[in-house]
């Protein structure tokens, strides 16, 4: 297709694409549900990523793997040059589905099979990765992979990285296998496309069947640790009580208030609290709690995290407690290009699918590799919203309409003529 127009009549094939994602949700199965567990690094990790490069050789792709284990598979173009790149994850939460991060990384395979298989030639490479750690379950922070692949941290840094097991992510890449030794920042793509479930209801209570995915929220993930006095349930009064686990539950009703105080799309949530010694009859010696605040306008998000501080200094005083706090994250909200957002709604359109504009939720490593490249994200819809949950559906119409608007948008940009955001 060097020097012509891309074939807009080319569809991927559903069935193969159902089948690789079926396949890999075996690996990490959860008992009784349709979801997997492969947290990053894991032995269940390591199969899946073994399953996937597997599957990138069989197409041919040159893949490479770099020093904080991301997974790089390209097909030669026409022409040298920084490849059209799509990818995602393949690691999971503890109570994960078979959709989230996947979906992106085998519809990757299946753009470049559907090439591959017509018997074209791109005029640029096409490439597809899947990256480390993205979603911070074990390591934090979140997009862990992407973010050393752009240079946003150092891979010094990030190999010194101990996950909520004690594990380090240094040891643990030598262990399962995946070290690599490509260079690290990796080379900047000439464009990046990811396609991945929505993760909530907007798309499907719309009746919608693709989102053009125009910015992801700022995010800022915190730790608060509270120490007070452990003391017996029985025998202390309330006003001598200087409880740690108040304080946390109070935290978190705040960064409820907080959230709906500030409005839409201002969203808090308190995702985990662990009491010591965590006993029915013992007033807690401390409680150690994480608060994930995110927002599109970075001034609001700092404002909520503000004050949010000073209401953690103001209870903890108040109680007698003291408060320790650490970040786990911080990106500020990213804008996507315009002229691959443009692309995205209008390919899906010439492919007959009703389309929105719409910013993500959730955070992706597409806004890491906005910093280096120009990048955008396309949406499928989520029954009932569901993701991070084993219930996590989308339909095989809606999976392979997602897969096709990737597949054309690759092409397009993988042609010889140039896009601008100017």
């Amino acid at each position: 297709m060097a020097g012509t127009s891309h074939p807009t009549e080319l569809r991927v094939d559903p069935d193969r694409l159902t089948a690789r994602l079926g396949a890999l949700a075996e690996i990490g199965a959860i008992d009784g549900t349709e979801g997997c567990a492969r947290l990053a690094l894991t032995d269940e990790d390591k199969a899946g990523r073994d399953l996937v490069v597997t599957w990138m050789r069989d197409l041919g792709l040159d893949v490479r793997i770099d020093g904080i284990g991301n997974v790089v598979g390209t097909l030669a173009g026409a022409t040298d040059g920084p490849p059209v790149m799509c990818g995602s994850h393949i690691d999971t939460v503890r109570t994960g589905g078979r959709y989230d991060g996947n979906l992106g990384v085998l519809a990757g395979l299946e753009v470049i099979e559907t090439v591959t298989a017509a018997g074209l030639v791109p005029d640029r490479p096409l490439a597809v990765a899947f990256f480390t750690d993205e979603e911070g379950a074990r390591f934090p922070p979140d997009m862990l992979g992407s973010l050393v692949y752009v240079g946003g941290m150092g891979l010094e840094e990030a190999l010194e990285i101990e996950g909520i097991d004690g594990a380090v992510v240094g040891e643990e890449l030598v262990r399962i296998g995946y070290a690599g030794s490509a260079p690290l920042p990796g080379l900047a793509p000439h464009a990046y496309v990811e396609l991945h479930i929505e993760q909530g209801p907007v798309l499907e209570r719309a009746g919608i069947t693709i989102g053009a995915v125009d910015s992801v929220q700022g995010i800022s993930w915190q730790e608060i640790t509270v120490t007070g006095q452990s003391n017996h349930a029985g025998t202390t009064p309330m006003s001598m009580r200087q409880d740690p686990g108040f304080v946390a539950t109070s935290i978190a009703n705040f960064v409820r208030e907080l959230a709906l105080e500030l409005g839409h799309p201002q969203v808090g949530t308190v995702g985990r609290i662990e009491l010591r010694p965590d006993l029915v009859n013992v007033i807690p010696a401390s409680a150690t709690l994480t608060v994930d605040l995110r927002n599109t306008d970075d001034a609001i998000l700092c404002d909520a995290e503000q004050r949010l501080a000073d209401f953690v200094t103001a209870i903890a005083e108040t109680e007698g407690c003291k408060v320790q706090s650490r970040t786990l994250a911080r990106f500020e909200p990213v804008i996507f290009s315009p002229s691959i957002v443009d692309l995205v709604e209008r390919t899906a359109g010439l492919l007959g699918h009703s389309v929105q504009r719409m910013p993500s939720g959730a955070g992706h490593d597409a806004q890491m590799l906005a910093r280096v490249c120009p990048t955008a994200m396309i949406f499928t819809p989520s029954r009932d919203g569901l993701s991070h949950n084993p219930g996590e559906y989308t339909s095989p119409a809606d999976l392979q309409a997602g897969a096709d608007v990737l597949l054309q948008v690759m092409l397009a940009l993988a042609t010889d003529e140039e896009f601008s955001d100017d």
